[in-house]
């Protein structure tokens, strides 16, 4: 009788604990997992501000003179470029900046012997910064006409930005979590699962190329300035609960 109260109980004890498994795994199965996707945003947009800057000097072993020389070329450069449609307000001069020029000498036989004075080196810059893109664009590529006038004219290359950057990285994250979102949805639908609240959101490095160029995207995020025609793009990273 005791065998059989002993054997009983044991069974009970069986059957009470394969539930208590059964319902541990069925809790462990419906825990809500979670789903992890990247969304791109990404859009073409032409540059709207031109920064444009050129370098003139003179030199002359007079000093007076050589500052004299200079300001005339300034003279010459500012009605060149208001000439051309462009108001003195855009045109900015630098200060001026001087240094002692040298050569060096060396003896008939090649060896060296010091060094002679040439003259008192003087340099000024003009920068343009405009929203007329295409006009300076257009001067930046005729400046080479003052060198006619006898001027030295040194013309880097113009460099273009966007005044409203601020706002099209607004466009740009909106664009990327709703892309995540959608990518996030279809997974879910496929899993045969339930997409549910989003959990956690982290927003990559906003990038802005050349279009058709071949650069490269920084762990730093890249900032193109040689193009005018550009494309930015930025990453979201969403991870969704699913149930």
């Amino acid at each position: 009788m005791k065998k059989q109260m002993t054997a009983v109980v044991f069974a009970v004890a069986i059957v009470v604990a394969s539930i208590v498994l059964g319902y541990a795994v069925i809790n462990r199965n419906n825990k809500p997992g979670n789903i992890a996707v990247t969304g791109l945003g990404q859009t073409n947009f032409t540059s709207d501000l031109i920064v444009w800057e050129a370098r003139f000097s003179q030199v002359n072993k007079d000093l007076k003179q050589a500052y004299s020389d200079l300001k005339r070329d300034k003279e010459t450069i500012s009605e060149y470029l208001t000439s051309k449609g462009l108001p003195d307000s855009v045109l900015v001069f630098s200060a001026v900046t001087s240094s002692k020029k040298t050569k060096n000498k060396y003896s008939n036989d090649g060896k060296y012997i010091g060094e002679e004075f040439i003259g008192y080196d003087l340099d000024q810059t003009v920068q343009i910064k405009s929203t007329e893109v295409e006009k300076v664009e257009k001067i930046s590529r005729e400046i080479t006409e003052l060198l006619n006038k006898g001027i030295q004219l040194y013309s880097s290359s113009p460099r273009y930005y966007y005044t409203k950057l601020e706002d099209l990285k607004i466009e740009m994250v909106s664009r990327a979590t709703d892309n995540a979102r959608v990518r996030a949805q279809s997974i879910a639908e496929n899993s045969g699962a339930k997409l549910g609240a989003l959990s956690n959101a982290q927003m990559g490095v906003f990038q802005i190329l050349g279009q058709y160029s071949n650069e490269d995207y920084s762990w730093g995020g890249t900032h193109n300035t040689s193009s005018k025609e550009k494309t930015a793009s930025i990453t979201m990273k969403l991870t969704y609960q699913v149930d």
